[in-house]
């Protein structure tokens, strides 16, 4: 796949809401946090646990490719996708062994290599995405998921999109909600929870 990214002509609010500078800094972002001795793996761990052994798994708006590094070393078959082609190179630096590819999340399509039995889609990516494009994001997910799989959600919910489109969206495309937890560590969602955890069975 051509690394070409979308982004110029679908600007996300990754582009728009980010200065380079910020992004580059984003970029090391989980290096450092790990230099410092902090877990980075939080995430990696739940979705191994929901998985078989050996799954294809999308990890969509990858970043600099964490996830997907974490989840290749658990032996997973994993892709990476993201909009920003500054992360997918430091990612590929930080993680050689890891596929990831500029890909816009609206882009995504059965030709990426699915079905997929698992999609992880977390750290605000669809707050972050090109406002009024959720439902074709969602809708792409679809499209590659494998019959039966599931797709995990992560972000904090006073961000630009609400859960209450997360859920009218997966509705439309036939997802049913299985669970919703506060945090990775599967912490109960409260009327205090800042963020949330939304796993969805296709």
């Amino acid at each position: 796949m051509d690394d070409v990214p979308t982004a110029e002509a679908k600007p996300t609010r990754w582009f728009t809401e980010r200065s380079l500078e910020q992004r580059q800094d984003y970029a090391q972002r989980f290096v450092r946090i790990q230099a410092e001795g902090n877990d980075i793996d939080g995430e990696a761990r739940l979705i191994d646990a929901m998985a078989t052994p050996g799954s294809a798994i999308l990890d969509a708006g990858c970043g600099a490719g964490r996830i997907t590094h974490a989840l290749t070393q658990r032996g997973h078959r994993v892709i990476g996708v993201d909009a920003d082609p500054l992360l997918i190179e430091a990612g590929r630096e930080q993680h050689p062994g890891a596929d990831l590819r500029v890909l816009n999340l609206v882009d995504l399509s059965p030709d990426l290599g699915g079905p997929f039995d698992l999609i992880v889609c977390t750290g605000n990516v669809m707050p972050f995405v090109e406002p009024g494009t959720e439902p074709t994001i969602v809708a792409g997910m679809a499209s590659v998921l494998a019959p039966g799989g599931r797709v995990v959600f992560g972000f904090h919910i006073d961000r630009a999109y609400p859960l209450a489109s997360l859920d009218e969206h997966a509705a439309a495309v036939g997802w049913r909600l299985e669970h919703r937890f506060g945090t990775w560590n599967l912490d109960p969602f409260t009327s205090g929870s800042d963020w949330a955890v939304s796993v969805f069975r296709g």
